[in-house]
C-alpha cells in the first residue's frame, strides 16, 4: 500500500470541512431546560429539535463538535441497513419491521429538509443504497431481505444489475437513500442552534449526573469544575457515559477501517453499497471540487483491542479496492467505531426504568446518520410531551427483545468475561519492554503490574496503567492508529493516557518503568 499512497489524510470530513466557529469551554454554572451531553449526529439532531420548539438547549461535548465517531463516518443517510428487515419481521413481527422503515424515512426526509432550511451546501445527493452480494449462496437470503423491505413500506427491489466496476449475482436496491458531507450539515445545524439561543460548549466533559428536579452535572473544563442544571438530561456519547441500567451489557463495539482515493466520474458508481461478505465491503462516492468523485471504501471490521495488525488490515483493504477499480492513489484513511445492540435496534428513549427526566441514544449498529437523526425526533417529541409511532420500537427498557436475542446478549457477555477475567490470570510468558520496536506498544509486567507501553519514533518510552479506566480490562495497542483500545467495551486512550472515546471518562495513569 505504501507505494498507492500520496499525501495520506485522517478523517475526509474533517479535512475538508470549514472550521466553524469555536465553541468556548464552560466556565461557569448554567441553568436550561435541557442539556445534551454529546455533540455528534445525535446530540446535535435533538438540540436543534428541541431548540425549534422553544426549549433553552445546552450542548456539552468533551473534544470537538462534530468531530467524534460522526466526524469519522461513511455518511451514508440509508433506512437500507443490509439484512435487518427479514430479521425484524422474524424478531419484530411486519408492524415492528414498518415502525422502523417508516422511522428511518422520515429521519431521511427531515435531513433533506433541514439541510434546505439552513442553506447549507453538506453535499446532498439522492441516491440508490445496495446490499449485494458476490457469492450464489446468499442469493436467498437477498430475495428475502427484498421481500420484507417491501413488506416494510421501503421502495426495495431485488436486482442482478448494478453500476459497480465488477459483476455480482444480486443485490437489493432501495430507491430515494442519500448521501452527504457529515461535517459541513452538522456545523450548519450547530449554527443554527445559536441563532435559537441555545449554547455549545467544547471541551466540557460531563463526569457527574444526579437525576432528579431538576437533575444536575457535573462538567470538567480546561478553566475549573462547574455545573449545569437542567430539567431534562439527553446522554448521546455514542456510548453512554452513564450506565445506570447496565446498557453495556446490550451494547457491542466495532471498528471498521476507511480508505478514500479519487477516480474519473465516467467510472465512479453512484449508488451506495454493501455487502456481508469478505468481512464486510462498503463503496460509495462524493463529489470533488475537480470534477472527480472521492472514492469511500469501507471494511475490515474487528472489535477494538482485538484487531491484530490493524495495518495489514488496511493492506487488505486498499488491494480489495485496486483489484475492483483499478489503481488508485488514496489520500485519506481512517478508522470509525460503532455499536451494535444485541437486537439489532438502536436504543432511544428513558436511560433506565426509573427514569423520568433523562435520556439515551446509542447501539446504532453501523448507521448512525439515520438513526441519529431519528434519535433527535423521537427525543425531542418525547421530552415535549409529544406522542411518537415508534418510540415503543426503540425504548432502552424493552425486555422482551432481549429474551428473543439471548444468543447474540450471551455471547457478547461470554466475549467480555473472557477478556475481563482472562486479563486477569498470570501469563507464563509476554513481551518486554525491550522488544518494542520504534512507533509500537504492547502490554508488559513490571514489578508485577502490567503496563501499557509505547515506544516512539525517537526511542522514548511512554508507560501508562494497562487497565481500562472504566471497568478494568487490559487494554491492547493498535499499531495503525497510535491508540490503546479496551475489548470490553470499546474505550480508546492515546499513547499518553488520554480518552479518545469512552465511555471511560478518566485518563489512564502514568507509570515509571
Amino acid at each position: 500500500m505504501e507505494r498507492q499512497q500520496a499525501d495520506i489524510h485522517g478523517s475526509y470530513w474533517l479535512h475538508t470541512a470549514p472550521p466553524g466557529d469555536p465553541a468556548p469551554p464552560l466556565e461557569g454554572p448554567l441553568t436550561v431546560d435541557v442539556a445534551v451531553v454529546g455533540a455528534g449526529i445525535a446530540g446535535l439532531s435533538t438540540a436543534w429539535e428541541l431548540a425549534r420548539r422553544g426549549r433553552s438547549v445546552a450542548v456539552l461535548e468533551a473534544h470537538r463538535i462534530a468531530a467524534g465517531v460522526t466526524g469519522h463516518t461513511t455518511a451514508k443517510v440509508s433506512a437500507q441497513h443490509t439484512l435487518v428487515y427479514d430479521h425484524l419481521r422474524r424478531t419484530r413481527g411486519r408492524h415492528g419491521a414498518e415502525l422502523y422503515a417508516r422511522s428511518q424515512m422520515d429521519a431521511i426526509r427531515h435531513a433533506a429538509e433541514t439541510a434546505e432550511e439552513l442553506g447549507v451546501d453538506c453535499e446532498w445527493e439522492e441516491t440508490a443504497a445496495y446490499t449485494y452480494a458476490e457469492d450464489p449462496a446468499h442469493t436467498d437470503q437477498l430475495r428475502a431481505e427484498a421481500e420484507a423491505a417491501r413488506e416494510a413500506g421501503l421502495p426495495a427491489e431485488y436486482v442482478t444489475e448494478t453500476d459497480l466496476p465488477f459483476p455480482v449475482v444480486g443485490a437489493v436496491r432501495v430507491a430515494g437513500q442519500a448521501q452527504f458531507h457529515p461535517r459541513k450539515y452538522l456545523l450548519a445545524v450547530a449554527d443554527g442552534i445559536r441563532r435559537l439561543g441555545g449554547t455549545i460548549h467544547e471541551y466540557s466533559r460531563v463526569t457527574g449526573l444526579h437525576e432528579g428536579e431538576p437533575c444536575e452535572l457535573t462538567v470538567e473544563s480546561p478553566a475549573s469544575a462547574t455545573k449545569v442544571t437542567a430539567h431534562s438530561v439527553v446522554v448521546a456519547t455514542h456510548y453512554p457515559v452513564f450506565d445506570r441500567a447496565l446498557l453495556f451489557t446490550r451494547l457491542s463495539p466495532r471498528r471498521e477501517l476507511v480508505l478514500t482515493a479519487p477516480v474519473d466520474a465516467a467510472r465512479a458508481p453512484l449508488g451506495m453499497y454493501i455487502t456481508q461478505e469478505q468481512n464486510t465491503r462498503s463503496v460509495r462516492t462524493a463529489p470533488l471540487p475537480d470534477g472527480r468523485r472521492l472514492l469511500i471504501v469501507t471494511g475490515e471490521h474487528f472489535s477494538p483491542g482485538t484487531g491484530g495488525d490493524v495495518e495489514e488490515r488496511f493492506e487488505r483493504l486498499a488491494a480489495w479496492a485496486t483489484d475492483r477499480f483499478g489503481d488508485l492513489t488514496f489520500t485519506h484513511r481512517w478508522a470509525t467505531q460503532d455499536n451494535d445492540s444485541t437486537d439489532s435496534v438502536p436504543l432511544v428513549g428513558p436511560l433506565h426504568p426509573g427514569s423520568r427526566n433523562t435520556y439515551v441514544a446509542t447501539g446504532f449498529g453501523g448507521w448512525g446518520m439515520s438513526s441519529g437523526m431519528m434519535a433527535g425526533r423521537l427525543l425531542s417529541e418525547r421530552i415535549t410531551g409529544r406522542a411518537c409511532p415508534w418510540s415503543d420500537l426503540y425504548d432502552p427498557r424493552r425486555i422482551a427483545s432481549v429474551v428473543r436475542e439471548g444468543a447474540a446478549f450471551l455471547k457478547h457477555q461470554a466475549d467480555v468475561a473472557r477478556h475481563f477475567v482472562g486479563d486477569r490470570l498470570p501469563s507464563a510468558s509476554g513481551p518486554s519492554v525491550d522488544d518494542i520496536a520504534p512507533g509500537d506498544g504492547a502490554v508488559v509486567r513490571v514489578s508485577g503490574e502490567r503496563c501499557a507501553v509505547h515506544r516512539d519514533e525517537h526511542g522514548q518510552l511512554h508507560a501508562l496503567t494497562a487497565r481500562c479506566s472504566h471497568l478494568g480490562c487490559v487494554v491492547a495497542f493498535n499499531r495503525a492508529e497510535r491508540a490503546w483500545e479496551c475489548p470490553c467495551h470499546g474505550s480508546r486512550f492515546g499513547v499518553d493516557g488520554r480518552v479518545i472515546q469512552g465511555p471511560a471518562q478518566k485518563p489512564l495513569e502514568r507509570r515509571d518503568l
